[in-house]
């Protein structure tokens, strides 16, 4: 039988329908206001406010295909082909991670504790570019530099920092390689490196090891700080005296990142719990 959608409420109650079971029901919530925003171009209020607004047979339409890739595990962000991020609009494929709100709130942990701040900052592994264009954005005399290994991931960090008029300076680099050209000293060095060990592949949803990149999230059971030990060597050139460097975690490991910050000689070492109270953000200062 034919589909008829003809208002916000039908938008709704299709996608709850067809959704239920392989979603929870609040992230089908968060689906909805989502995909009625951008296809109907409304906010939330007047979603709520006007649910028998009616839409055009192209939404609907649009609306179908949009299920249709849900049904497949494919992550809204990308089926969107944009998400937000602090306040920034952030164009995302697959050859970038998603981002995720423990990740704004790492930015939001190095704004509170920088505020004003005028110096240098790089950020490693950059992906989307969604850390350095919120930074850039929220400390605009800073002088951003942000990495990136990845080919494909340098020019959604491009188109990115084009979209929110931010400054930084994008170079492709391995933060396991020897050298790095074109980085310049900094005060802050900032990284989301891949931290997820392949041990904890079983845990995560087929909508992310089905979709996202694997370079950008797993790591080696047996070296699982592979990238923090090499972003604390390479502090030893780039990074300023009683500089700070700042990680996203993985929640199982916040006390062996705090020691492998001590035995890289880093004081004033911290580990921050995110807002669901798990391990999630670390940083240290290096020691003067």
């Amino acid at each position: 039988m034919a589909v008829n959608i003809q208002t916000i409420k039908d938008i709704r109650n299709f996608l709850h329908e067809e959704l239920r079971g392989l979603y929870p029901e609040t992230e089908i919530n968060a689906m909805c206001n989502i995909v009625i925003q951008n296809s109907c171009k409304i906010d939330r209020i007047k979603q709520l406010t006007q649910p028998e607004m009616s839409v055009g047979k192209s939404v609907a339409e649009y609306i179908k295909a949009i299920c249709s890739e849900l049904k497949t595990g494919k992550p809204l962000q990308y089926i969107m082909g944009e998400t937000e991020f602090y306040g920034c609009r952030i164009v995302v494929n697959n050859n970038v991670l998603i981002p995720r709100q423990e990740t704004e709130e790492l930015v939001d942990l190095i704004l509170k504790e920088n505020q004003g701040y005028t110096g240098s900052i790089i950020d490693f592994g950059t992906g989307s570019g969604c850390i350095s264009i919120a930074l850039s954005l929220n400390l605009p005399v800073a002088s951003i530099q942000a990495t990136d290994i990845s080919d494909e991931a340098l020019k959604i960090a491009r188109a990115n920092v084009l979209i929110n008029n931010a400054k930084v300076d994008l170079i492709q680099s391995d933060i396991l390689g020897p050298v790095h050209p074109g980085l310049s000293h900094a005060g802050i060095i900032v990284s989301n490196p891949p931290y997820v060990r392949n041990s904890e592949k079983e845990m995560m949803h087929k909508n992310v090891l089905d979709f996202e990149p694997h370079n950008a999230l797993f790591v080696p059971d047996n070296d699982p700080l592979i990238f923090y030990k090499a972003l604390l060597s390479i502090s030893f050139t780039l990074l300023h005296e009683k500089g700070k460097i700042y990680f996203e975690i993985n929640e199982a490991l916040g006390s062996k990142i705090e020691s492998l910050f001590k035995s890289f000689g880093f004081k004033d070492t911290r580990i921050y719990k995110d807002i669901n109270g798990k391990d999630r953000m670390a940083r240290g200062v290096r020691n003067g």
